[in-house]
C-alpha cells in the first residue's frame, strides 16, 4: 500500500468497506490492544508538536491537566508550574487542537506561591467551557499536552482496571496461561491443626509479591461489588469467570469479585475458622513471575496459611500488634452479605452460602473484638491496622440490608459513633495502612436511612467532617490536595474520592466538588511530574512504563490498570530499607523535600501498582463513565474479532467515512455533493493533515457544515518502508532449514535522538539463532532475541532493545522446514523519539513474506 492516497481514491475505498460492515451490521473501531473503548484511553493523536512549550521557558514551567480528559459538566482545571518566582501571568487560553483557534480566554488565574520543587504556581479554571472536542492550554508562550472534554472520555476505564486485577489473579492466571501456587498451603498458628494441609489456592495477589491478605481481598471484593451495585451500566461482558476473553452473559466486575469470594469461602472453611493470610515478607527473594515462584518456606513449595487467633503473630524477628478478630471477621462478614445480594441472580446456591457466612462471620466478630493485623516476618513492614468499628459498622450495615432485622442497624450505628471520621482525614502522617479501608464504606449506608432521619443526619454530617478536615489541609496548594504522602498516598486519593461522591449521592451536597475535581485530575496527570497513576490510562497519556513489578522489570509484559502507590514524602523514601533507582530520576526537576515520585522500577514506595487501590478505584470511574453514558449511551456494543462495535449495531445504517493525507483535491467535490444531498459524514485526517495551511479553509467548511473531524495518526503509517525483506534462501545440504534476513532502517536523518526497535513473531514452527550459531525452537507464538531469551517468556508478547540513533540493526530468523508452507514470518517494527524516558512519538511498519 502506498505511504499517502487522494482523499477521493480513500473515500471509495472507505465508502466499499463500510458498506459492506454496515450491512452486516458490524461497524467496529480498533480496539488498540486493550480491554476499554479507545475513549476510555484517551486515544488522540496529535502532531508532534503538541509539547509542553513553545521556547525556553518548557525548562522552567509547566502547565498540568487532566490527560483523561474531563466531562463537558464538570469541574475543568489546569495547574500552571514555575521554577522562578517573577512570572506575571496576565491571562490564559483554551485553543482547539485541530484548529489552533482561541475557544476560550480568561484573564483571572488564582495564584498559589511556592509548592514543592516550584517558586510559582497557579489555578487555571476553564469550568465554563463546556463545548466537546480536542483542546490544549496556553499561556505565556506555553503549551499543555491535549485533552479531551467529551461524555464518553470515562466510558470503559472502569472496566481497563480488571485488566490488573485478572493479571493478579493465584491459581490460575488467564494473562500467563498457567497456574501458580496450587499447592498452598499449610496452616500456622492454629492450636490443634498446625502444619497440616489446606486448599486455599485463588484470589489475588496483593501487590507485586505475590502474599495474599484478607484484609485487602476482602475489601477489594467489597468495593467491586458496591462499583457495580451502583453504577451497573458502566461495566461490560466481554471475559468469561476465568478471566479469558469471551463473554458468559455475567458482567466482568461480577466475575472478578466472584474470584476473589471463592477465596474468601476457602480462607472460612467453617464458623470461628479464618485465616487472615498467605505467606510472609519471606517471599521477597526477588524478581520472578508468579507461575516460577520456587520460594520455600520449609514444606516444599507450600506457603505457611495463618490462622485467626486475635493474637500478636510473626515468626521470626518482628510482630505484630493484633488485639482481636472483630477487623477481619467484619470484612469477610460485608463482602458475603453485598456478594449474596448481587450474585444471587448468576449463583443462586453459592449466594445462600454466603449469606449464611457473612452472619457466621459477624457473630465471630463479636465474640473477640480487636484489629488483626497481617504478619510481619524478617522484616519491619506490615499493615498495621489498628480500628476494627468501622469494618463492623459496615458489616452490620450489610446485614440489616440482607435481612431486614433493625438490631443489625442499631449496632452498625453504635460501631458507627465510636469512630466518626476515618483518623488519617486531616492528618499529616499515619502508619502504614493504620486506618483501613481508607474510608469508611459504613457510614454511606447510614447516611443514606430514609427511616431513620437521626441516624441518617448524623452520619451525613460524619462524612462532611472527613471531607472538611482534608480540604482545610489542602487549600493552600494548586492541587488543593490535602492527601499526607504517606506509603499508598494513591490510595488514600481514591478513598477520599469515593467518600465524596458517596457523600454527595447521600446528601446532595456539593460543596466538595472542587477538590474531588482537583483529586481526580491528579490522578490522571495534573500533578507536580504531570503523569498519570494507572499504568497505560489514558493509552496516549503519560503512564507508568516502569513499575515495580516482575512482570514489567523481566519481561517488559504490561501491567495495564494497574494503580501505583503513589508519591511519598521525601523522608519517607529516604528512610525506607533496599529502595534504589535503577533507571535514574526522570523527573529529577520536580523532586522536593516534600515529596517524590519515580516511575523506576527499584522504587516501592511510590511505583509498585497494589491490588485493593486498583480495585477500589473501580467505583468512582464508574461514577464518572456512568455520568457519561447519560448523554451518549452505547446500545448493543459488541467485541468482534478484536475490535469494539461501538454503535448500534442492529440498525441497517450506511456510515460515509473519509481520510487523508498528502493530498486534498477532491475534497471541495465532496464537501459540496454531501450539503447538496444533505448527508452527514465523517472526516479522519492525519496530524500532517491538519497542520498544513493548504487545507486549513476545507477543515473549516467541513466543521461548519456540522461533520465529523477525529484523527487518523500522526503520520500516515508505513507498510516495510526502508525494510530490507529478501525471500527464505534455499535450505543448505542436511540443513533441514531455511533462513531469512530483515534489516529495519531509521530513513528520517533529522531525528538523531536515542530510538528503540520493538519486534515480535506471532507464528508457529520458528527458531532462533543464538550467539555462536545454536539454535533452539520456539514454540507457539514466539518472540525472536538475538540473546537466550529468559526461561518463562510468554509467547507473543514483543521485547524491546535500544539501539544507538541512526543504525541499521538485522537478525536472521530461522522457519522450521517442517512447518506449514504457507506459514509467513509477520514482523512489526516501532521506533520511538524518547525525550527523558518518555516517548513521545512513534510510527509503525510491517513486513510479511512466506517461504
Amino acid at each position: 500500500m502506498k505511504k499517502s492516497g487522494h482523499l477521493f481514491s480513500l473515500f471509495f475505498f472507505s465508502f466499499f468497506f463500510l458498506l459492506v460492515a454496515a450491512a452486516a451490521g458490524n461497524l467496529a473501531a480498533p480496539e488498540n490492544n486493550s480491554d476499554a473503548p479507545d475513549a476510555a484511553r484517551g486515544n488522540l493523536d496529535a502532531p508532534e508538536n503538541n509539547s509542553e512549550a513553545a521556547d525556553s521557558a518548557a525548562e522552567s514551567s509547566w502547565i498540568r491537566v487532566n490527560q483523561m480528559g474531563y466531562l463537558p459538566e464538570s469541574i475543568k482545571t489546569a495547574v500552571l508550574l514555575r521554577k522562578e518566582k517573577d512570572f506575571p501571568l496576565k491571562k490564559f487560553e483554551l485553543r482547539d487542537a485541530l484548529t489552533n483557534e482561541v475557544v476560550y480566554q480568561s484573564g483571572e488565574a488564582a495564584s498559589f506561591g511556592e509548592y514543592a520543587a516550584f517558586s510559582n504556581s497557579f489555578r487555571l479554571d476553564f469550568s465554563e467551557f463546556k463545548t466537546p472536542g480536542a483542546y490544549y492550554i496556553t499561556a505565556e508562550k506555553l503549551r499543555s499536552p491535549v485533552f479531551r472534554i467529551a461524555h464518553d472520555a470515562y466510558q470503559g476505564a472502569a472496566d481497563f482496571l480488571l485488566k490488573y486485577m485478572r493479571q493478579q489473579r493465584c491459581g490460575y492466571n488467564p494473562y500467563l496461561k498457567d497456574s501458580c501456587h496450587v499447592q498452598d498451603g499449610y496452616i500456622i498458628y492454629h492450636p490443634t491443626l498446625d502444619s497440616t494441609h489446606i486448599n486455599v489456592t485463588g484470589g489475588w495477589h496483593d501487590a507485586s509479591d505475590y502474599l495474599q491478605y484478607v484484609a485487602t481481598s476482602a475489601n477489594a471484593v467489597f468495593q467491586m461489588l458496591l462499583a457495580y451495585e451502583h453504577y451497573p451500566a458502566a461495566f461490560g461482558d466481554a471475559y468469561n469467570a476465568s478471566g479469558e476473553p469471551g463473554k458468559n452473559g455475567i458482567p466482568d466486575i461480577l466475575d472478578e469479585a466472584k474470584w476473589g469470594l471463592d477465596w474468601l469461602v476457602r480462607m472460612n472453611p467453617a464458623p470461628g475458622m479464618m485465616f487472615n493470610q498467605i505467606a510472609d515478607d519471606r517471599d521477597h527473594g526477588g524478581f520472578r513471575l508468579p507461575t516460577e515462584d520456587t520460594i520455600s518456606y520449609g514444606k516444599g513449595l507450600k506457603r505457611p496459611v495463618y490462622f485467626v487467633n486475635g493474637k500478636p503473630q510473626g515468626l521470626y524477628k518482628y510482630q505484630n500488634r493484633t488485639t482481636g478478630v472483630a477487623s477481619t471477621a467484619g470484612k469477610y462478614a460485608s463482602a458475603f452479605a453485598l456478594g449474596a445480594m448481587l450474585l444471587e441472580k448468576h449463583y443462586p446456591e453459592f449466594s445462600q452460602l454466603i449469606d449464611k457466612k457473612a452472619v457466621e462471620a459477624y457473630e465471630f466478630g463479636l465474640s473477640d473484638t480487636g484489629a488483626c493485623q497481617t504478619a510481619p516476618c524478617r522484616a519491619p513492614y506490615f499493615y498495621e491496622e489498628d480500628n476494627w468499628t468501622d469494618d463492623m459498622e459496615l458489616a452490620a450495615a450489610q446485614l440489616f440490608r440482607l435481612t431486614g432485622k433493625k438490631e443489625y442497624l442499631q449496632q452498625a450505628a453504635a460501631f458507627g459513633r465510636k469512630e466518626p471520621k476515618t483518623p488519617w482525614m486531616g492528618a499529616d502522617t499515619a502508619r502504614h495502612y493504620q486506618w483501613y479501608p481508607f474510608f469508611n464504606a459504613g457510614h454511606y449506608f447510614l447516611a443514606a436511612q430514609k427511616n431513620s432521619p437521626e441516624i441518617s443526619d448524623t452520619f451525613r454530617n460524619y462524612y462532611r467532617d472527613g471531607l472538611e478536615a482534608v480540604l482545610r489541609r489542602g487549600e493552600d496548594n494548586p492541587f488543593l490536595n490535602g492527601i499526607p504522602f504517606i506509603w499508598c498516598s494513591n490510595n488514600l486519593t481514591t478513598a477520599l474520592l469515593s467518600q465524596s461522591a458517596l457523600y454527595r449521592k447521600a446528601s446532595g451536597d456539593t460543596a466538595f466538588l472542587h477538590m474531588e475535581a482537583s483529586l481526580r485530575d491528579w490522578l490522571f496527570g495534573s500533578n507536580p511530574w504531570g503523569t498519570s497513576m494507572i499504568v497505560g490510562l489514558p493509552g496516549n497519556g503519560d503512564t507508568p512504563v516502569d513499575p515495580h513489578s516482575a512482570f514489567t522489570a523481566l519481561h517488559n509484559f504490561p501491567i495495564d490498570g494497574g494503580l501505583v502507590d503513589g508519591p511519598v514524602y521525601g523522608s519517607i523514601f529516604a528512610s525506607l530499607k533496599g529502595i534504589h533507582l535503577a533507571g535514574g530520576d526522570e523527573y529529577a526537576p520536580f523532586q522536593s523535600r516534600l515529596v517524590v515520585y519515580h516511575d523506576d522500577y527499584g522504587d516501592y514506595s511510590t511505583n509498585e501498582p497494589t491490588m485493593d487501590g486498583t480495585a477500589c478505584l473501580t467505583y468512582y470511574l464508574a461514577a464518572l463513565g456512568s455520568k457519561g453514558l447519560e448523554k451518549t449511551p452505547l446500545k448493543n456494543t459488541q467485541r468482534t474479532l478484536g475490535a469494539v462495535t461501538r454503535m448500534d449495531s442492529t440498525q441497517k445504517n450506511i456510515y460515509l467515512i473519509f481520510s487523508a493525507h498528502d493530498f486534498n483535491e477532491g475534497g471541495t467535490a465532496i464537501r459540496e455533493s454531501l450539503a447538496e444531498n444533505d448527508v452527514p459524514a465523517s472526516f479522519f485526517f492525519t496530524g500532517e493533515f491538519y497542520n498544513s495551511r493548504q487545507n486549513r479553509r476545507l477543515i473549516r467548511g467541513l466543521k461548519d457544515d456540522g461533520h465529523y473531524l477525529g484523527p487518523h495518526s500522526g503520520a500516515h503509517l508505513l507498510y516495510a518502508p526502508g525494510i530490507n525483506a529478501t525471500p527464505p534462501s534455499s535450505p543448505g545440504k542436511g540443513s533441514g532449514k531455511t533462513s531469512a534476513k530483515i534489516t529495519a532502517q531509521w530513513q528520517n536523518s533529522a531525528l538523531k535522538s536515542q530510538r528503540r526497535l520493538i519486534f515480535c513473531l506471532p507464528m508457529n514452527g520458528i527458531t532462533r539463532k543464538l550467539p555462536g550459531g545454536q539454535r533452539k525452537p520456539a514454540s507457539g507464538s514466539s518472540i525472536i532475541r538475538p540473546e537466550p531469551v529468559p526461561h518463562g517468556t510468554i509467547p507473543g508478547r514483543s521485547w524491546e532493545k535500544n539501539i544507538p540513533a541512526a543504525r541499521p540493526y538485522s537478525m536472521t530468523f530461522w522457519k522450521q522446514s517442517a512447518a506449514p508452507a504457507s506459514t509467513g514470518i509477520s514482523c512489526s517494527y516501532t521506533w520511538e523519539r524518547i525525550r527523558g524516558g518518555k516517548t513521545n512519538f512513534t510510527q509503525s511498519w510491517m513486513s510479511l513474506f512466506s517461504s
